[in-house]
């Protein structure tokens, strides 16, 4: 009798509630899944043309980067709009570990491609050298960056930095392959712009151990950069300006 007392003293709800809210969670990966598998798939489509940016000269850059916009970038937007859509229905931080690496692929997609002149607007065209602010990223995605004040799917700073990171690299082998194309000048200007960002990553307080790894990384790209400007200084090939 004891024991019959004993089991009756369970509430069959609490496993209901359970079960109810297991499946719940089921359901909302496997849509996130579905959504961040596209996205995926679109910044792949970008990054694979932003790949040719190591094989054309920076004179005949516009028509890629046009392209880059319309094929890989747009696409981007309209997958992050579905992300942000679903994910802002859900607790932020319970999921967003499940598309925060797409986002910082996305952010570095949009920064490259302003960086090397594209993404130019009527009020702001396009201009070698601009590097987009994360409000300007909010922008372009049409999401939130940052949110102190509501639990909603938006941009980090974590994944504006990450990016930031991913672009040194990148822009470090262009630095390069400026060179056997011919186009020093280039050169010269990826060098500049990389030891100005790694000296404004400085300035930070980073606590956060992914991104201080990353950003004591860009130190290695800057001193890449610098021994192709070093050697390129002994034969005299830099720009008189320089």
């Amino acid at each position: 009798m004891a024991s019959d007392n004993n089991s009756n003293m369970i509430d069959p709800a609490i496993f209901e509630y359970l079960k109810a809210h297991g499946e719940e969670e089921i359901e909302v990966g496997d849509k996130l899944h579905q959504i961040s598998a596209a996205l995926n798939r679109n910044i792949s489509t970008c990054q694979g043309l932003l790949s040719r940016i190591h094989s054309t000269p920076s004179s005949k850059l516009a028509p890629l980067l046009k392209q880059v916009e319309e094929t890989g970038i747009h696409p981007e937007i309209e997958g992050v709009g579905e992300l942000a859509q679903f994910a802002s229905k859900y607790p932020y931080y319970k999921y967003n570990n499940r598309w925060a690496r797409s986002i910082q692929n996305v952010v570095g997609t949009i920064l490259l491609t302003a960086w090397l002149g594209g993404m130019g607007t009527e009020s702001q065209p396009g201009e070698l050298g601009r590097l987009l602010t994360i409000e300007d990223i909010g922008g372009i995605l049409k999401v939130p960056v940052n949110l102190k004040d509501r639990d909603a799917f938006h941009v980090t700073i974590e994944e504006y930095l990450l990016a930031l990171t991913d672009i040194t690299e990148e822009l470090s082998r262009l630095a390069m392959n400026s060179v056997t194309m011919g186009d020093v000048a280039l050169t010269v200007r990826i060098s500049s712009f990389i030891k100005d960002l790694f000296a404004g990553f400085q300035l930070l307080n980073l606590k956060n151990d992914i991104v201080r790894k990353r950003v004591d990384a860009v130190k290695y790209h800057v001193k890449k950069v610098e021994d192709v400007i070093y050697d390129l200084s002994l034969r005299n090939l830099l720009p008189k300006t320089e």
